[in-house]
């Protein structure tokens, strides 16, 4: 288990030596588990020595209930609100006080971003994180308010006392508007998927270049696609 969480979010490949580093094991430990990681297809073997996550774990990893169905079932919804609009498409749920983004699409014209599926962002410097903190439980609010706030651009909210009052905001709107929060140059705005019983179990948001997009004026299609996947949703828990 160390070996496979050795291959943080983003690294496509690691040498022998990275390997054993991360996973704190000494190198003659490492190499045989990691042989024996390759021969049962969790990890593959590259031709210049490095290893990747292997295709046998890929699959493993898209038989987790919750996401696959949330993506399957959200998809239609997606497509349609990137046809209507051409931005990035994101879809995102609560995991450890992180943003884990489910589903993502994007066109060539759209803006450049930095989240990836299967990836983790900060939930105070995105929108879809504003929205999933806004309705978490008290004990989450408190515990991302209490921790690192770190700026990642220009307009980061990085303040506890201001982050709550606008997300007190996204509770009473049921939207969460950024720019240049993240990254610079992009905008984004996010609203919340709702499950059974009204309970938010994910944020859908568009994310747009700063100088182009009005978020207010991109809300109302988020909107439409949230509520939509929200029925549906709510159906399919039931």
């Amino acid at each position: 288990m160390a070996i496979l969480g050795a291959f943080l979010p983003g690294d496509v490949r690691l040498t022998l030596t990275e390997i054993c580093r991360r996973a704190e094991l000494p190198p003659a430990t490492g190499h045989r588990l990691v042989r024996e990681l390759a021969e049962g297809g969790f990890v593959e073997r590259l031709p210049d020595g490095s290893y990747r996550v292997g295709m046998l774990l890929w699959q493993i990893g898209a038989q987790a209930a919750e996401p696959r169905e949330l993506r399957e079932l959200a998809l239609p919804y997606m497509e349609d609100l990137y046809a209507a609009t051409r931005e990035n498409v994101q879809l995102a749920v609560l995991r450890d006080d992180r943003a884990l983004y489910v589903e993502r699409l994007r066109g060539p014209t759209s803006v450049p971003v930095v989240s990836r599926v299967a990836g983790e962002l900060p939930l105070h410097a995105t929108g879809v994180g504003k929205v999933l903190l806004a309705f978490a439980d008290p004990e989450t609010v408190e515990r991302v308010l209490a921790g690192e706030l770190t700026p990642h651009a220009p307009n980061t909210v990085v303040d506890p006392a201001r982050l709550r009052t606008e997300l007190a905001e996204v509770r009473r709107t049921g939207i969460a508007c950024t720019q240049e929060e993240m990254s610079v140059g992009t905008c984004s705005v996010a609203v919340p998927v709702r499950g059974a019983g009204g309970r938010v179990v994910a944020a859908l948001s568009l994310v747009a270049w700063r100088h182009t997009a009005d978020p207010r004026r991109l809300a109302p299609a988020v909107l439409t696609a949230a509520a939509a996947l929200s029925r549906d949703l709510a159906a399919a828990l039931r």
